[in-house]
């Protein structure tokens, strides 16, 4: 009787046996560390972009657009 292989010629039962114990992936601790450095992350970008020299480089840049002349 021959041992089942997969379409790369890899036995079966190592291939079943590296997915079992293969560790890819985020597990629960990792994906909510994630979701407050994203958190943290946004957070600091919007006091930035909210700062008073943000908005005035913004408020600079549109009104030097509407009053330029083509």
């Amino acid at each position: 009787m021959t041992t089942p292989t997969t379409t790369a010629g890899q036995p079966l039962r190592d291939r079943l046996a590296h997915l079992r114990d293969d560790d890819a992936g985020m597990s629960t601790a990792e994906y909510a560390i994630g979701t407050i450095a994203a958190a943290a992350f946004g957070a600091l970008l919007y006091t930035v972009i909210t700062g008073d020299s943000i908005i005035g480089a913004l408020t600079a840049i549109v009104q030097r657009a509407l009053t330029s002349t083509f």
